[in-house]
């Protein structure tokens, strides 16, 4: 879906007249999430947001498992595979975006992932397939199985928008029930619009961190002095043409797509004739890339798009490495 403006605005007419509707499906959600949910065999930590879209999940979830792998770890990624085909429980291997989701195709080039919309069965397979810990991608607000400790990302200068629930704003649940249940905090980018919410944090004992996107540096030094046209189909599009332009990159043209878009082969053609009749280079998000490359109709085009993939840099590293640490020792001790 495309966020609609007003949830990223002061509130206005349309959010109250959906805020009785935000309230039902706020109730709902908030009491589904404090139930109990299932233990799984080994540590599960979960990497959310608070809200509907993109914020940086994936970057954040890909920096856990090298972090993870260096305190002699064996993590596994389960993830419900959003937009793809297939319920699972599968390991993602030669499959393609339309049957596992873009996410954990791309995410499968750097940790073993499970696919299954049975998050439970999804963390058993892992187990069984040789997991120390899952990391459980997005399901904050799914109960059904429980987590150890939940890394929730926000993007700094996007915050909550207008901080009303579902559909009235972007919120999946009420702010204070997501809260209570988040251990840590890591807050992307530049930016006052998730101080707020990182003081809540921290008042309930949990850690906040900050943190930024790093562009891998061949493809910015490939980029660079070459006009481009970006084109994303993610949470926040217009974040991954202000990260091109921060870089050096000039983006002569852009398009937005609406997040998961499932790119058509109309849709590429118009994007190359686009940058052929101006000299521009297409260049799109690494998720992006994989749902185009993963997709046979449209394989021949991946060959004119640029993928640009990012890493995160978290500052306090030290601190997220001891929360690590503390919260995996904490779920061995509970399963003994």
């Amino acid at each position: 879906m495309r966020e609609p403006g007003f949830w990223y605005a002061s509130p206005s007419l349309a959010s109250l007249l959906l805020a009785p509707i935000a309230a039902i499906y706020g109730a709902v959600s908030g009491a589904r999430m404090v139930r109990q949910g299932a233990r799984a065999a080994v540590p599960v930590i979960c990497v959310g947001n608070y809200h509907l879209g993109g914020a940086g999940k994936t970057p954040t979830t890909l920096r856990l498992v090298e972090m993870l792998r260096s305190l002699g770890e064996t993590p596994f990624v389960v993830s419900r595979g959003y937009g793809g085909s297939l319920t699972g429980p599968v390991r993602v291997a030669d499959h393609s975006a339309t049957e596992v989701g873009d996410e954990p195709k791309m995410m499968a080039r750097h940790v073993p992932v499970i696919v299954a919309r049975d998050r439970v069965a999804g963390a058993e397979l892992a187990r069984d397939e040789g997991a120390s810990v899952v990391l459980l991608d997005d399901g904050f607000q799914n109960p059904a199985l429980d987590k150890d400790a939940s890394v929730i990302v926000i993007d700094a200068a996007r915050g909550l928008g207008n901080g009303c629930v579902f559909p009235a704003g972007p919120l999946r649940a009420p702010l204070a029930v997501q809260i209570a249940r988040t251990n840590a905090l890591v807050v992307i980018g530049e930016g006052n619009a998730a101080n707020d919410v990182a003081q809540g944090v921290v008042q309930r004992g949990g850690l906040v961190l900050r943190a930024a996107f790093v562009p891998d540096e061949p493809v910015v030094a490939r980029l660079r002095g070459q006009r481009v046209l970006a084109f994303a189909g993610i949470g926040d599009p217009v974040r991954f043409f202000a990260t091109l332009r921060a870089h050096g990159i000039e983006v002569a043209s852009q398009r937005a797509f609406a997040d998961h878009h499932p790119f058509t082969s109309d849709d590429i053609d118009a994007l190359a004739r686009e940058a052929q009749a101006g000299g521009l280079t297409l260049v799109t998000t690494e998720k992006d890339f994989a749902r185009i490359e993963g997709n046979p109709a449209l394989a021949a085009h991946a060959m004119q798009i640029v993928s640009f993939p990012v890493t995160l840099r978290i500052e306090d590293e030290g601190a997220l490495e001891d929360f690590l640490k503390d919260r995996l020792r904490r779920a061995r001790q509970d399963r003994q």
